[in-house]
């Protein structure tokens, strides 16, 4: 399995604390944040990551390199920003293989990637969503689904109350973008989800396990509390990685 993760974002709301490095790199313990994310990948059995990057992306390749823990790293760099549909669009040029993973690269959720992938298929479904319940989604905007778990709309952000977020994770296929958008920079989330959501079967994949996303200040300190979670992936550091670190 292969995966595009979007590594690109600026980190503007964590330069208050001195972090002026791309929002994957933040450092949780010892390691960046992507190190977590990519041992949580090698775990559910992705063999080749495409790094979806733009902001001081040298950053990540000269940490990482072109493998970690067997994992082939490609980068997928933009000269300029895409937009978050510009970017896996971009990205997706890469890709080797019909069914493609896409994770955000500053949130976590602890998910079972197989599982996903046997809902996605059995549910035959033309894109699939990771959704996570949380107590108040006015922060991330909900998610609106069927009993059938199919999505039917997304929700505005300041909307409070219980519900359904988007977990940051997408499964379809590498020809989605197919006859939908021409032009290379637009939104993942509103010219595409948004726009089609009730013409093409969207199903919801929804899960308890973990979540975090670490783009404000706050939800980045809880992450630096939550050992017990990154804690399962930081043992067996890649040689490689060692060297460059030091």
């Amino acid at each position: 399995m292969e995966a595009i993760i979007l590594a690109g974002g600026f980190g503007t709301r964590l330069k208050k604390l001195n972090l002026d490095v791309p929002k994957p790199m933040i450092p949780l313990g010892k390691h960046p944040f992507l190190f977590y994310l990519l041992s949580w990948l090698k775990k559910n059995g992705i063999t080749r990551v495409i790094l979806s990057v733009g902001y001081k992306w040298e950053i990540i390749e000269e940490y990482f390199g072109t493998s970690f823990r067997d994992i082939e790293l490609v980068y997928s760099v933009e000269d300029e920003p895409l937009g978050t549909g510009g970017a896996i669009k971009k990205a997706l040029e890469y890709c080797n293989e019909e069914l493609v993973w896409v994770i955000n690269g500053d949130t976590f959720f602890e998910i079972d990637l197989k599982s996903m992938q046997s809902f996605h298929i059995e549910d035959r479904n033309y894109f699939t969503l990771a959704a996570k319940p949380v107590k108040d989604t006015s922060r991330y905007g909900r998610v609106l689904v069927d009993e059938q778990a199919r999505i039917t709309g997304f929700g505005e952000k300041a909307e409070k109350g219980p519900g359904l977020i988007n977990g940051g994770i997408y499964l379809f296929e590498k020809g989605f973008f197919k006859d939908k958008l021409s032009g290379q920079k637009f939104s993942f989330e509103k010219d595409i989800l948004e726009k089609y959501v009730l013409e093409e079967k969207f199903g919801a994949f929804v899960s308890e396990r973990y979540f975090i996303d670490i783009g404000t200040p706050e939800d980045y300190r809880k992450a630096q509390m939550a050992k017990d979670i990154f804690g399962r992936y930081k043992t067996s550091v890649p040689s490689q990685i060692i060297k460059k670190r030091d």
